[in-house]
């Protein structure tokens, strides 16, 4: 079951190489119109985008990526992984994609990379949303601070240990509970030698002090901007939420009642109606 989901994502999007300094990037795009681009967060990949990113592309040419060392792009010792690395490599994607101002829509993590570069990357962007999105604030505490201060420690877990703690955080992440095979999507990109290397080495290099470089900037953003938000969030709890709409001009913030980290997963109909809604256009 694990692979045929993630083998019928795979065929649809036909995912591309990008080459980067630290490492090639898989991406893919589809659909024809106005561009908007996916982002994931962490431990995800692309594959959360899975049912959003299809039905946008009956009307939109999308484009999702997996961050470097996330999903299918390579994973290897040594690689920059860290929020500024991955900003950067948006940057250059955008020009890659000849795209000048897309959509951006960022989940968790992957809205730090949409910040950084919009904010000091020089990306532009038509509009912006940012859904249980890192931007600032203390997001780095709890088990994101106990795993990233002892990375050398859960390095050497047995595979079976180290396979049922990111299980757990993923189960976490949601709140209604994953459909068959999903879970097992989400953790083949961490199992084996590499890819317990790969998890470990995004806790080291995912500081705190790579948000607070943007957080003095979030009042510079212009563009449009809406903020979604599981009511039932537990890893990044709805203050992060109001966080970012006391800090950014001018942005609406929704709530999704009865979703959490994983509002992908949780209420994929609801996300999908809001980010078909013109800005500022009630949804029922």
């Amino acid at each position: 079951m694990t692979w045929q989901l993630a083998e019928k994502f795979d065929k649809f999007a036909k995912f591309e190489k990008f080459e980067t300094s630290d490492g090639y990037v898989r991406w893919a795009a589809f659909g024809e119109g106005d561009p908007v681009v996916l982002l994931h967060g962490s431990p995800f990949s692309s594959y959360i985008w899975r049912e959003i990113a299809p039905a946008l592309a009956r009307t939109r040419k999308v484009y999702v990526w997996d961050l470097l060392g996330f999903g299918r792009s390579e994973q290897r010792d040594g690689q920059d992984v860290g929020l500024a690395a991955q900003g950067r490599h948006f940057a250059r994607l955008l020009a890659h994609w000849g795209l000048e101002r897309p959509s951006v829509v960022a989940h968790d993590v992957g809205g730090a990379v949409a910040l950084r570069a919009l904010l000091l990357e020089g990306a532009a962007y038509r509009d912006l949303t940012l859904v249980d999105a890192v931007g600032g604030g203390a997001w780095g505490t709890g088990y994101f601070k106990l795993i990233r201060d002892n990375a050398h420690v859960f390095e050497r877990l047995p595979g079976y240990a180290h396979e049922a703690l990111v299980a757990s955080h993923l189960r976490h992440a949601t709140y209604t509970g994953y459909g068959p095979g999903v879970l097992d999507a989400y953790l083949a990109p961490w199992r084996g030698a590499r890819g317990q290397a790969a998890f470990y080495r995004q806790y080291r290099q995912f500081a705190q002090s790579q948000t607070d470089e943007i957080e003095p900037l979030l009042g510079e953003v212009s563009v449009p901007t809406r903020i979604i938000w599981g009511r039932e969030d537990r890893l990044l709890p709805g203050e992060f939420a109001a966080f970012l709409r006391a800090r950014i001009p001018h942005a609406e913030l929704i709530w999704l009642d009865g979703a959490g980290h994983t509002v992908q997963e949780d209420a994929p109909a609801r996300l999908l109606a809001h980010l078909e809604a013109d800005f500022g256009q009630a949804v029922s």
